[in-house]
């Protein structure tokens, strides 16, 4: 269980909202060849460097981490695009969920036990660990409502998308935010080992980082629907043009 507050119900439910949001971000993730597996393998790299950080790296949780890391290797191998096998609604469910339950017992655990009931801290270390499924899942939530359509409805426009319509290929979407979410390890690698010293300088720095990607990817967001739509007005225009013959 994540404790983040003091109160019992409270931890419970945020522990809910954790493991059931990243079930569901890895799942949508899961939109375009090797996506899941990529960012799913960074944000085990994160978990295997805060193991690495805390001087706990040879636990069951390094044995349960490497067996997953290198079955999604091999997955990758026939993953990437053009894939020949998928992973699929039970493959990408049960990846978020245990990255989800592992990350409790990694990530979540830098509190002061004699701190105050909220620790910001404390939340810092899976945010810039799963700042790839965050950031995807916010942006499709947030863009759906503004559109007045269901968030919960699936559909083609998630980051991963408009990367695409950008003029970005299947594989290069793969390898982008695979490496954004190996840059991120990197980055909760260090967050950690400075995390003792609770400094606002440091909280500030990193929540900038994910600030400032959230707001990059929203700008080639952008981007790649000004290309599609501009794709489908030119594709639309042209089908009227074709004269009609009896």
């Amino acid at each position: 269980m994540i404790h983040a507050t003091g109160i019992y119900i409270l931890n419970v439910l945020i522990t809910l909202t954790w493991v059931v949001g990243i079930m569901n971000s890895i799942n949508m993730l899961d939109n375009m060849d090797g996506i899941s597996a990529t960012v799913s393998l960074g944000i085990l790299f994160s978990c295997l460097l805060a193991l690495l950080a805390d001087d706990h790296l040879i636990s069951f949780y390094t044995l349960l981490l490497l067996g997953v890391s290198g079955a999604l290797v091999g997955f990758l191998v026939f993953n990437l695009h053009p894939a020949s096998i998928y992973m699929g609604d039970t493959g990408s469910q049960f990846l978020g969920a245990f990255i989800s339950a592992i990350s409790i017992q990694i990530l979540w655990n830098y509190r002061d036990g004699n701190g105050p009931a909220f620790q910001f801290h404390q939340y810092l270390p899976p945010l810039i660990a799963f700042t790839v499924p965050l950031i995807d899942t916010t942006t499709v939530f947030i863009r759906r409502i503004v559109r007045g359509h269901s968030p919960f409805i699936g559909g083609r426009d998630h980051i991963s998308h408009h990367f695409a319509y950008a003029g970005l290929s299947d594989k290069q979407v793969a390898y982008l935010l695979g490496g954004m979410s190996f840059v991120s390890a990197l980055f909760t690698y260090v967050l950690i080992l400075w995390n003792r010293a609770h400094s606002s300088l440091i909280t500030f720095g990193f929540c900038s980082y994910f600030v400032a990607l959230f707001f990059i990817v929203q700008h080639f967001y952008n981007v790649g629907k000004r290309k599609e739509k501009n794709l489908y007005s030119h594709a639309h225009k042209s089908k009227e043009a074709i004269p009609v013959t009896d």
